[in-house]
């Protein structure tokens, strides 16, 4: 079924797009607040709901089989982190916030990226279910309640994996040279 409506959608069909919108709309709203943590004003989250289908409408042909709702989550997180730096941007700038101990610096910038990619490499080594509860935490942001009940896993079971499966990838980075 949800190949069909990611074909249709692939076509321009509005009438996919309408059931792709009902059907996800409260997942990207969802994403959102988490991410947000409520710095979003209702009418910026709307806006962000919003955002978020029209960059899958304009995009929908990169999107892979099987990949809709993670596609969909990605761009309202993409979208949720863009607003808050443009709220950000527009808040009034005081003297007193600026420490020259935070200038931006093109090697930090570099090594993020870096560490980011190494991660990232990371993460697709993880074996099932513990890359999910991972990806659901720090990704979407969900909390581990969320996560215990979305997979029909024990709460203690989700925070013990999540402990686990951090201690392997802080130990991989290290073994890459990277310094934590």
């Amino acid at each position: 079924m949800k190949d069909k409506l990611l074909l249709k959608l692939k076509k321009h069909d509005e009438k996919a797009l309408q059931a792709v919108i009902e059907q996800y709309s409260r997942l990207v709203a969802t994403v959102i607040n988490n991410i947000s943590k409520g710095s979003l004003t209702k009418e910026d989250i709307e806006e962000t709901v919003a955002d978020v289908f029209v960059t899958l409408w304009n995009n929908a042909d990169k999107v892979q089989e099987g990949k809709l709702k993670g596609y969909i989550c990605c761009i309202a997180r993409t979208r949720t982190l863009n607003k808050i730096a443009v709220n950000r941007n527009k808040a009034v700038l005081n003297i007193d916030d600026y420490d020259p101990e935070d200038d931006f610096s093109i090697a930090d910038e570099t090594e993020k990226k870096d560490i980011h990619r190494e991660l990232r490499e990371i993460i697709r080594e993880i074996e099932l279910p513990d890359r999910e509860i991972l990806i659901r935490y720090y990704y979407y942001y969900q909390t581990v309640s969320q996560i215990s009940e979305a997979m029909e896993m024990n709460i203690e079971t989700v925070k013990s994996k999540l402990r686990r499966t951090r201690n392997k990838i802080k130990a991989k980075l290290i073994e890459r040279s990277y310094t934590l």
